[in-house]
């Protein structure tokens, strides 16, 4: 290997997966997926930061796993059977998935960085690779079955149904989206200079971590091979070797490190730690067109070494149209399960903007009664497409069983909704923050106004709000204005785009609203 740690030659014929596990420690065989059932994984999955309780609970409720809350806030591991699998992928609490290959809780780094790297080398051939890639091979498997389903499902009539008239803005929007994503997921590949850290900005979220808190948090994929000029014009096809021979894999290594006493960044320990990977199995660095993606995730003295089983961030599986602030559904389902949703209860997002809290209700709480609404006509038909794209996905799952939602949008004002005194049973909403949509200076009047018009529509005794904002002074100055009718019972602090923000349960007393009682 070159001095700089770039490329590794490779000669013809050089074995690939299926050949490296022949010569053993390496990935799996073709009977994997027959072996699923006997076999074991530990599965590392990010969250939203602030609701790792709120996933534990949903891994232990779903599959009877116990879960263990990472130091590293925004991560839980469970242990699971591999046939569980597309369980584990439909979960509602968790943002990313991986495989732990190998966890170390109290990793000593060498003070001097180039003695450090080369521990982080060294560690490759140490560590225990086969069930893991076994793992990803049968996720891998698992994923490409759904994908012909999905293409199947294409040609069904329901599958061609026209958007509503918002779908074309809804569509810019989620394109946009679309484009900032692949930024993050797919960074272009750069050697650091002058020993400076590409820092990971603050709220961008990794693909398999959570939006990093500490000023110092860094998330890196470093391609440890140097592109000649011919190199660069290679296709995709060119992972496929001659006819007889096992395809040779392509990879990238994604670090994410969190801690300030590391003598090195994490360019630096992506670029080694892949170059070793790269020495050990043979397989070819692509930083966008890759098939396994092994993490290093480093937070102060604690390593992770894991292969995602994700491509995509799960929060997105409702949303196909995109506003401004469009709430991550993983989000969304924490905070509904914070106020514990009972059958036949009436639940309402006054601000739903696109209904990702709603559409996430309905789809986890059936039994429930869901009423979205806004006063942004735009929002309104952005949610009711997503409300759409919805239905249809479920009718090309079964249309035999397809019978709708428990769901309606509708326009309205949130100082004055259209709703009776006490007919509501719990009120889940992201209050504007003041940052994108609105300002701070409006949150004084408006959510005083809000928490007013809640507790008038809600059960008093046993309704409960559950309310997202970043404005948290404002909403401490509403909530003290209006405690006859709402009592704090629980504040969750969360991290929303890299601001802090509080998710707050509160209850309904006994109390009637006072209309002519004056909130300041």
């Amino acid at each position: 290997r070159s001095a700089g740690r770039g490329r590794v030659a490779r000669p013809p014929g050089q074995p690939g997966m299926a050949e490296a596990e022949a010569a053993g420690d390496a990935g799996p065989g073709p009977g994997a997926a027959q072996e699923g059932a006997e076999l074991a994984a530990v599965i590392g999955a990010t969250v939203p930061t602030g609701f790792e309780q709120t996933a534990a609970e949903e891994v232990q409720e779903k599959l009877g796993s116990a879960s263990r809350i990472s130091r590293d806030r925004g991560k839980i591991y469970f242990e699971v059977p591999a046939r569980s699998l597309p369980q584990v992928h439909r979960l509602r609490s968790v943002d990313n998935l991986f495989v732990v290959v190998q966890e170390f809780k109290d990793y000593q780094f060498k003070e001097n960085k180039e003695d450090a790297l080369k521990d982080l080398e060294d560690l490759v051939k140490k560590l225990p690779w086969t069930d893991p890639l076994k793992v990803w091979e049968l996720n891998n498997s698992l994923k490409k079955r759904k994908t012909k389903r999905k293409k199947h499902n294409l040609q069904s009539p329901a599958s061609r149904g026209k958007l509503s008239d918002g779908g074309e803005e809804g569509g810019a929007d989620q394109h946009s989206t679309s484009d900032q994503e692949d930024c993050v997921q797919n960074p272009v590949a750069v050697e650091p200079t002058g020993g400076q850290d590409a820092e990971n900005p603050q709220g961008v979220a990794s693909r398999n971590g959570v939006e990093e808190e500490e000023e110092d948090n860094e998330q890196s994929d470093v391609k440890v091979e140097e592109q000649t000029s011919s190199e660069s014009g290679t296709k995709a096809g060119d992972g496929q070797t001659g006819e007889g021979e096992a395809k040779v894999l392509r990879f990238r290594v994604t670090c994410n490190r969190a801690g300030d006493k590391h003598s090195f960044t994490s360019n630096e320990a992506a670029r080694d730690f892949g170059g070793a990977v790269q020495e050990h199995f043979h397989w070819k660095a692509d930083m966008t067109n890759f098939d396994v993606e092994v993490l290093l995730n480093i937070h102060n003295n604690e390593v992770v070494v894991g292969i995602a089983l994700t491509e995509e961030s799960l929060h997105r599986r409702n949303i196909t149209h995109f506003g401004p602030t469009t709430l991550r559904s993983t989000l969304a389902y924490g905070m509904l399960r914070l106020c514990d949703p009972q059958p036949t209860d009436i639940i309402v997002d006054p601000m739903c903007g696109t209904g990702a809290i709603p559409i996430e209700g309905a789809a986890e709480w059936p039994y429930c009664y869901h009423i979205a609404g806004d006063n942004s006509p735009q929002a309104v038909k952005r949610a009711a497409n997503n409300i759409s794209s919805l239905l249809r996905k479920n009718e090309s799952k079964d249309s035999s069983a397809a019978l709708g939602v428990p769901l309606d949008v509708i326009q309205w004002d949130i100082c004055n909704l259209p709703l009776r005194t006490g007919s509501v049973d719990i009120v889940v909403t992201d209050m504007p923050f003041g940052k994108r949509i609105g300002s701070k200076k409006k949150n004084w009047d408006l959510y005083p106004a809000c928490l007013m018009e809640m507790g008038r529509i809600c059960t008093p005794g046993t309704g409960r709000a559950v309310l997202l904002t970043q404005d948290k002074k404002c909403f401490a100055k509403a909530l003290s204005r209006v405690g006859h009718i709402w009592r704090r019972a629980q504040t969750v602090w969360v991290n929303v785009g890299g601001l802090h923000a509080a998710v707050y349960l509160l209850r309904r007393t006994w109390e009637s609203p006072d209309e002519t009682r004056a909130c300041w």
